[in-house]
């Protein structure tokens, strides 16, 4: 199974830094597209990834074209205010793309317009504008394993536990 998740010219280093960790907890691929709001050696994006960096695959591209160019096989599913189908009524699939816009300005109109059928939501109410990007990020992409049964992820019987009757 491959997931991943695609941010399109990432605004915020804390934001990246919280969905690298979720990347890397849950064995994601994290594809970066350039322009970026700032330094990949920032300490900001390194401190919200901690010490999983050496658990992540990191892919950078100049253009979202050269990203969807680079995609041979797998679904692409794009993440917007603007859809009409809840992200939990979506079926994903098993090699999946999660693309998320920048902070400010979300997805380009006419990508999204392209990509209408394959655009999901996360409800919220009206007043809101929009989730911050991490969350999104990582609600989306449990969905996508929970869908397909977390496969590769630790299920309750493979956790260690303490005993605790001997405390």
């Amino acid at each position: 199974m491959s997931i991943n998740i695609v941010l399109v010219e990432p605004e915020i280093p804390q934001n990246t830094g919280n969905i690298a960790r979720t990347c890397a907890a849950i064995g994601a691929g994290l594809h970066l597209i350039r322009p970026l709001g700032f330094s990949v050696d920032d300490k900001y994006l390194k401190r919200a990834g901690l010490d999983y960096w050496d658990l992540l695959t990191v892919s950078y591209y100049d253009s979202i074209e050269e990203f969807l160019e680079s995609v041979n096989s797998g679904q692409i599913v794009y993440i917007t205010t603007k859809a009409d189908t809840v992200y939990s009524d979506f079926k994903y699939e098993v090699d999946c793309y999660l693309v998320f816009g920048k902070e400010t300005k979300g997805l380009p109109e006419e990508l999204l317009a392209k990509n209408h059928k394959t655009s999901v939501r996360i409800p919220m109410v009206n007043e809101a504008r929009s989730l911050n990007l991490s969350n999104s990020a990582a609600i989306i992409a449990y969905e996508v394993h929970r869908q397909l049964g977390f496969k590769g992820l630790q299920k309750e019987g493979d956790l260690h536990r303490l005993d605790w009757d001997i405390l």
